[in-house]
């Protein structure tokens, strides 16, 4: 009786742990995408890429980046145009600063922020500022500012500020670059 007791307890351990592991786990979630209107052009297929003159690997690269939507903060450069596919000499990582500027309705600012061409007509002060002093153009930022924020893959920004970052050399200033936070004024600073 004992043997028949614990070999039904022991199967009833095994059923509930089996039942706590498959049920427990977490389930894949199905993300919604965008309507198609609101993504960015295509480049189409790599044929037609090569022949408007882009290598194939760089047709891919730029089939590859991840979709911003249009108009969003982040998708376009200061001039309004899409940012090209990082050069291939551009580094895989590195160790960058900025100087955020902040305005109203951009993520995580006050409501009583100043006015996105107040912002714009600051950060490019600041950007002044930081070639000279970064450290001081940071001092001047909005909380978020920082002369170090450590090291950063290529490709976790948005496309401007990735494409922007990615370019400079080491020590250089960029931007100000237009983001979902603010404005950025960034620094490379190597690896």
């Amino acid at each position: 009786m004992q043997k028949t007791t614990s070999a039904l307890l022991g199967a009833l351990v095994l059923v509930v742990t089996i039942v706590i592991v498959v049920w427990g786990r977490p389930r894949a979630r199905e993300v919604p995408r965008p309507p198609e209107a609101l993504l960015p052009e295509p480049v189409g297929s790599v044929s037609a890429a090569v022949d408007a003159g882009v290598g194939p690997l760089e047709a891919l690269l730029r089939e590859r980046q991840k979709p911003v939507l249009a108009g969003q903060p982040g998708s376009r450069l200061a001039d309004g145009t899409v940012p090209p596919a990082l050069p291939f000499n551009a580094p895989r990582s590195l160790r960058f600063g900025v100087v955020l500027v902040q305005y109203r309705g951009a993520e995580r600012a006050s409501p009583r922020a100043r006015t996105r061409v107040e912002a714009e007509v600051l950060a490019t002060e600041l950007r002044e500022l930081a070639q000279s002093d970064f450290k001081a153009a940071v001092a001047r930022g909005d909380p978020g500012s920082a002369v170090d924020l450590g090291r950063i893959g290529v490709n976790i920004l948005e496309p401007a500020p990735n494409y922007v970052l990615f370019t400079l050399g080491v020590g250089e200033v960029g931007g100000p670059v237009d983001t979902p936070t603010g404005f950025w004024i960034v620094k490379n600073l190597g690896k």
